[in-house]
């Protein structure tokens, strides 16, 4: 009888693992507390978090007579800035560009490594714009930098498995591989024209530079593969190359 059949599972509305819905959630919690803050702290937030550039020019800062903070007060910028966001639609893109890479990585790496993957292709966009900018007043915010970066990482792992599938023993697709080439040509182009024509750039609080994007991107692609060795693995499974 039809009512005595099992029924088939349910599917979660969202298979995203649960370290990428904390870190979107994470992110939307930060604009937010900026978002509803008071004029006058929702800048001084900017001032603190995110990164300017002109904070580690020493010219710049002898010739405003200019306090550079403590090295801690320097550091910190290049972690906090991801967490800052220009506006919700600033905010709402990354989140959708997360939610659509970041399962392919944090399946593949473990929470653990993800999260660590993630960082460090922030820091790594921060400095590469920091390396083309320096003594640029303008602050820099956003997560696109360590998110270009999971895209460049989720590119070399797709070859490998299904974006609702656990992570697999597949081979990554090699750097110098058709695919990868191609996309990084056209991401790169891309990210070119936007510094040509200044999309996305402008205002007191722009959003992140396509430097940024740059330099997390390539950063996941050459940092995608020691990450994967360290993942953990099932046993007897052959290390990827």
């Amino acid at each position: 009888m039809a009512f005595l059949q099992s029924q088939p599972p349910r599917q979660p509305i969202f298979r995203a693992p649960a370290i990428v819905l904390w870190l979107i959630g994470g992110l939307a919690a930060a604009h937010a507390a900026r978002a509803f803050a008071a004029p006058a702290r929702s800048a001084d937030m900017v001032y603190e978090y995110a990164l300017i550039p002109a904070r580690y020019s020493r010219a710049f800062l002898e010739s405003h007579m200019a306090d550079p903070g403590t090295v801690w007060e320097r550091a910190l910028p290049f972690f906090s800035y991801m967490a800052l966001h220009n506006d919700w639609t600033h905010l709402v893109i990354n989140c959708l560009w997360l939610l659509a890479f970041g399962p392919v990585v944090a399946r593949r790496l473990g929470a653990g490594l993800f999260l660590v993957f993630f960082l460090v292709c922030g820091v790594a966009g921060a400095g590469f714009y920091l390396a083309l900018n320096w003594a640029s007043p303008i602050p820099v915010v956003g997560a696109s930098g360590a998110i270009s970066g999971l895209m460049a990482a989720g590119l070399r792992m797709l070859p490998g498995q299904a974006p609702w599938a656990a992570h697999g023993e597949a081979p990554l697709a090699p750097i110098f591989s058709r695919q990868i080439l191609m996309f990084s040509a056209v991401w790169g182009a891309i990210n070119l024209l936007a510094g040509v024509t200044g999309l996305g750039m402008g205002g007191e609080t722009a959003l992140i530079a396509w430097q940024a994007h740059l330099g997390g991107f390539l950063a996941g692609l050459l940092l995608c593969g020691p990450f994967d060795v360290l993942r953990p693995r099932t046993v007897g499974a052959p290390l990827d190359r």
